[in-house]
């Protein structure tokens, strides 16, 4: 009793943004898989204060809320670590925001959280809106100053530390920098893309790749964008890397990755590695069935990729695959050897990976003839082109 006593004084000893800090800190390290004793009691505290449904996703208060909005598309709740093109960690919200209130724009953000409250007091949401577009405007000028020599760099870089461990959190204001001065057109782009992209065949890909091309010209550091908006419209993530290998000359791996829109294999291997982070969670929550979802989904993008680009293994990003699902091999074994021998297991089962069984291979040989005679064709094009 005495220690929870303790850690209650301690915790209100602290200022609100402080304690909202701490808790986007602990599930942080959380979700690197760093455990601390005691977390979860902290946690569940700081929970039950800024969250008023208890849940692990970080809530920004009102003048916070409507200055991130353009980013709500593209937050996820993952560690600022792990590797995210295209998307911002929603654990770096709160010391960024603390950040610019303190650090970046102090007087202005005082105007702007006063503005921002006397407007939704008044019930004039047009207002709100348009208060917090001038103070994003204010927030990209003076980042675009502050960014603008590597000294400056470093002190921003330095001061952001005061509120959060994690290195990567600078990166999340560049890409917040990036998302920001494309203003309304990811909105615009987002509006015009279908609902629901149930078979992202060729018409599609053809498609949705104008489209990007449209934005890319006018818009292309906020490019890694649109593709997460496209990302969030498919069935499965693995079906974005067809924007690359569809504009490819061949399919080997060389070949995709001089495509302008390469970068979506590193982004469908990122969102790989979210399954992998999830996978770990559920596996030590005892959520077989959840983890047995997670991994056929795991094994899909690894056939995906492996058949759709030749000589991937040899690349960087085949490095990255296979150190991938290593990592997943690991947690399934050690899953696995838990139960006897003689006992099977789910995770175990040839079933999860589909491509093993007879219609697998069945598609897969259909896919390699498809593919024999789309290179026919293209090199017969070639030959006429050339005589």
């Amino acid at each position: 009793m005495n220690e929870i006593n303790r850690l209650s004084e301690f915790l209100q000893r602290l200022t609100p943004l402080s304690r909202s800090c701490l808790l986007s800190e602990l599930e942080r390290l959380e979700l690197c898989g760093i455990d601390m004793p005691g977390s979860a009691e902290i946690q569940a505290r700081l929970r039950a204060e800024f969250r008023k449904d208890g849940s692990n996703q970080a809530r920004a208060t009102s003048p916070s809320r409507y200055f991130f909005a353009p980013l709500e598309l593209l937050l996820i709740d993952g560690a600022p670590e792990h590797a995210n093109i295209g998307r911002i960690s929603r654990n770096t919200l709160t010391p960024i925001w603390e950040w610019i209130c303190r650090d970046l724009l102090p007087t202005m953000a005082r105007d702007y959280i006063k503005a921002i409250n006397d407007q939704v007091a008044a019930n004039n949401p047009k207002e709100v809106l348009k208060t917090a577009s001038i103070f994003q405007t204010k927030v990209i000028k003076v980042l675009e100053n502050t960014l603008a020599s590597a000294e400056s760099t470093e002190f921003a870089r330095g001061k952001l530390a005061q509120y959060t461990a994690s290195r990567a959190a600078f990166d999340d204001v560049r890409k917040m920098q990036h998302v920001l001065r494309a203003g309304d057109a990811l909105p615009k782009f987002n509006e015009k893309l279908p609902e629901k992209i149930a078979k992202f065949d060729d018409g599609q890909v053809a498609q949705i790749t104008a489209q990007l091309d449209a934005f890319k010209k006018a818009h292309p550091e906020a490019l890694p964008y649109a593709l997460t908006l496209v990302a969030r419209r498919l069935k499965t993530s693995w079906q974005l890397v067809r924007l690359a290998t569809k504009a490819a000359a061949s399919k080997s791996a060389a070949d995709v990755a001089a495509t302008p829109y390469a970068c979506v294999v590193p982004m469908v291997l990122d969102r790989l590695d979210d399954k992998r982070l999830a996978l770990r969670v559920a596996l030590r929550h005892n959520r077989v069935l959840v983890a047995r979802d997670l991994l056929a989904e795991i094994y899909d993008t690894e056939h995906a990729l492996k058949i759709r680009i030749d000589g991937i293994e040899a690349s960087e990003w085949g490095v990255r695959l296979q150190q991938l699902m290593d990592a997943i091999a690991a947690l399934v074994s050690a899953e696995v050897s838990r139960f006897p021998s003689n006992v099977g297991h789910i995770l175990g089962s040839r079933r999860l990976r589909s491509h093993d069984t007879l219609g697998g291979k069945l598609s897969y040989l259909a896919w390699k003839g498809r593919d024999a005679v789309q290179d026919g064709a293209a090199a017969f094009r070639k030959l006429i082109g050339q005589t």
